[in-house]
């Protein structure tokens, strides 16, 4: 008998041990962060494009109020904007930011010109309206509203995922919603990227600090990225995996790839001017150009996500991947189908409640 008991107890150890990963998974999500590239005039004065930051379990409870996800959402894209009645940030969920539409079915392969506008007004007056009715839709000089949603229409977007845990995303929500969203936004200073290196650096403190160089103290979307891939290629557990989201054709010609400050100013004819008015300066900035500038963060063949496959952002890296190299590749189509990952187009990705007045 004693001997029976002590084999159930050994069996009961096993089992619990067997158990424990599945339980500990649980309280590890994903977030990525959106790395997008420069496109139209504004792209071509400023070819540094854009950044965001997208959360698997934190989502828009409205769009300047975040919450828990539920079972079956996708989570919400974070980013500072300009131009949204005073707001400092905005959050919208994953698929409507990406394509202006609830569901994932409802993606177009191509578009044209009045297929973007009609799609983003129609999301637009069923859950942006809490942003003000009078909000303007913006302009290739002034942000607006449309900015918001429907960004793979503009332009291809690099996603570098990495794990975060149940505290950490929780934390956050706390802090975003309780303090004051009012904007700070400096294009210098104060800008998309720097909202970015906030968000990573409460994830990975002291890790995304501003620096005097690269970029002559501007934070810039591909200097985050270098410091996140910097960081994990010495921390194997962020568990980094990087994947590109492409620009539905039709609506606008392809984008360009990010550029630091450094090597847009090299590449293009403002070097010039710069070294007639201060050698100094563009001797500083061509060393700057050749140190760090030309680093290119992404792999040569990452995983591409479509509409249908969004989900990928949401599972951790599959096992054997090299996680702390910006050359990992994503899981394939054969892991995607072992690890049951579901498709985008069952995701829940709308706003939960809909408000209809001014959030103050």
């Amino acid at each position: 008998m004693p001997l029976m008991r002590a084999q159930r107890m050994v069996a009961f150890a096993l089992v619990a041990l067997a158990l424990l990963p599945l339980g500990s998974t649980r309280c590890h999500a994903q977030a990525a962060l959106l790395m997008e590239e420069p496109y139209g005039f504004f792209g071509t004065v400023n070819p540094t494009g854009h950044t965001a930051v997208y959360f698997e379990r934190i989502c828009a409870e409205t769009p300047v109020k975040l919450r828990r996800c539920e079972p079956g959402e996708l989570g919400a894209v974070i980013s500072r904007y300009q131009g949204i009645s005073g707001y400092d940030w905005g959050a919208i969920p994953l698929i409507p930011y990406l394509y202006s539409v609830e569901n994932a079915t409802q993606v177009p392969t191509q578009v044209d010109r009045e297929t973007v506008k009609r799609l983003r007004l129609r999301y637009h007056e069923a859950h942006l309206l809490s942003l003000g009715a009078n909000l303007p839709k913006g302009n290739a000089v002034r942000g607006g509203w449309e900015q918001l949603i429907g960004v793979a229409y503009e332009r291809r977007i690099y996603a570098f995922r990495f794990e975060t845990s149940e505290e950490q995303d929780d934390a956050l929500v706390a802090r975003l919603n309780k303090r004051a969203n009012r904007s700070h936004f400096n294009l210098l200073y104060s800008n998309c990227a720097d909202f970015a290196r906030a968000s990573l650096d409460f994830y990975f403190p002291g890790t995304f600090r501003r620096s005097i160089f690269p970029d002559a103290g501007m934070t810039t979307p591909k200097q985050i990225t270098y410091k996140l891939v910097r960081y994990a290629h010495q921390h194997p557990g962020t568990q980094l995996t990087v994947f590109e989201i492409p620009q539905i054709p039709g609506y606008r010609r392809l984008s360009r790839s990010n550029k630091s400050v450094a090597e847009s100013l090299i590449t293009t004819g403002y070097a010039v001017p710069i070294a007639v008015a201060n050698p100094y300066l563009a001797g500083g900035i061509f060393v700057d150009y050749l140190v760090r500038g030309r680093f290119h963060p992404m792999p040569k063949h990452p995983q591409i996500l479509g509409p249908d496959t969004l989900t990928a952002l949401t599972y951790p890296a599959a096992h054997g991947q090299n996680p702390d190299s910006a050359s990992a590749q994503a899981p394939s189509a054969a892991d995607a189908d072992l690890l049951e990952i579901p498709s985008a187009a069952t995701a829940d990705s709308g706003l939960k409640e809909l408000m209809t007045t001014h959030e103050q």
